[in-house]
C-alpha cells in the first residue's frame, strides 16, 4: 500500500494497525540501560514499604520518582 492511501485510511478513522510491521519499531529515547546504585539500608526499607503500599516493585517506584523529579527540574529551568 502506498503511503498516500495509508494516510487517507488513517485520516478516515480506519484501523490500520494490521498493515503495520512493528517488529522493528523503536521508542525514541526509551532504550533501556542498566545502572547499579547503592542505597543505604534504611532507604531500601522505606522504598520497599512504599512500593508494597502502592502494589508496585521497588524498581518501578524508583523509576517513577526519578522521572517526576527530572521533569520537575526541567520545568524549573
Amino acid at each position: 500500500m502506498k503511503a498516500k492511501k495509508f494516510d487517507s485510511e488513517f485520516d478516515n478513522g480506519k484501523d490500520v494497525t494490521g498493515l503495520l510491521d512493528i517488529t522493528k519499531a523503536r521508542r525514541p529515547l526509551q532504550r533501556q540501560r542498566r545502572v547499579n546504585v547503592d542505597f543505604p539500608g534504611w532507604m531500601i526499607e522505606s522504598l520497599d514499604r512504599e512500593a508494597s503500599r502502592l502494589g508496585v516493585t521497588r524498581q518501578s517506584i524508583i523509576k517513577v520518582w526519578l522521572a517526576e523529579r527530572l521533569e520537575q527540574t526541567a520545568c524549573n529551568k
